[in-house]
């Protein structure tokens, strides 16, 4: 907020004065009367909303995702979008393997353990976990977070598969394998998400994936909730047909499925792959500078429809 308020090119801001998401009507109110609009991933951003304001000049979201914005509609009407890559590469990556530690050696039924006064003494079984290191992960989409993900399983000593649409060159940094999905599935120890969100990788994950997988083995989602079939995994998760799983988005999100919380071979977190003060301030003085950037005329930092920014 500091960048704009300080840029001459901005007279006027306004701000979600609210700790929630707003309600549609209030979305409206806000792009009826700006120049620029930055957007939170839980903000739709339809036609008609873009509708309302046909002198709108930027919608800079503050994420790196953007399937919460019709691109398609936006570009029709010469509007470039903006999102936020790269700066939250490693946060979301440490997210990740923080998951992926959490469910694997059981940490937060430990804690529950522990503040519920059960603990009485050492026992040779006692909530016994998995092993992370020299085990198999399986990444599917390698791109910046997937490799980054990698990455650090590399200093655990783990072997590294991936899957992608291509074979990535700088695959061999970290002696990933490009394999099958189908492969992927039945050799990891540990499957986590990386995808781009679009029709190809909606529901990607669902009953037939999961029975594909060892039952010793661990789904893990920082990516986007839709990539996963919530209610199979549940399913999945109650009948054991997997060992666990750590998730931080979720189909509905804010919504998720309810007996999640009621299974202690699930870790759940709040869509905070990016919460550290450190990113979301890099995310935003992106978001914020690709405003200002639009407003001066001059090139974008990131832009989703660079087609609209060539014409403009």
């Amino acid at each position: 907020m500091d960048l704009l308020k300080k840029s001459p090119l901005i007279a006027d801001i306004k701000v979600n004065p609210h700790d929630r998401v707003l309600t549609r009507q209030e979305l409206e109110e806000g792009v009826k009367w700006c120049d620029a609009l930055m957007c939170q991933l839980t903000d739709t951003i339809d036609d008609s909303l873009l509708a309302l304001n046909p002198k709108l000049k930027i919608v800079a979201n503050f994420a790196v995702g953007f399937n919460n914005i019709d691109v398609k509609a936006a570009t029709s009407r010469g509007i470039p979008v903006t999102n936020t890559p790269g700066v939250l590469t490693e946060t979301t990556a440490d997210l990740t393997f923080a998951l992926l530690l959490a469910i694997s050696r059981r940490i937060v039924e430990s804690d529950k353990y522990m503040r519920g006064g059960k603990y009485k003494s050492w026992a040779p079984m006692l909530l016994l976990g998995s092993d992370v290191h020299s085990k198999t992960i399986g990444i599917v989409g390698f791109g910046r977070i997937g490799y980054a993900v990698a990455q650090r399983a590399r200093g655990f000593n783990m072997k590294v598969i991936y899957n992608d649409i291509e074979e990535k060159p700088y695959a061999k940094d970290v002696d990933a394998k490009l394999v099958s999905l189908e492969t992927l599935l039945k050799e990891s120890d540990y499957v986590t998400l990386h995808p781009f969100l679009d029709t190809a990788s909606n529901h990607l994950i669902g009953e037939p994936q999961l029975k594909m997988m060892k039952p010793t083995a661990f789904l893990l989602n920082a990516s986007r909730g839709p990539v996963v079939d919530e209610k199979a995994l549940v399913k999945a998760l109650q009948n054991k047909v997997i060992a666990g799983a750590g998730l931080d988005v979720y189909e509905k999100e804010p919504e998720f499925e309810p007996e999640l919380a009621q299974l202690d071979n699930v870790v759940i977190v709040p869509h905070i792959g990016s919460a550290t003060i450190e990113t979301r301030t890099a995310m935003g003085n992106l978001a914020a500078n690709n405003i200002i950037a639009r407003l001066k005329g001059e090139k974008l930092l990131s832009c989703v429809n660079p087609e609209v920014q060539q014409k403009n």
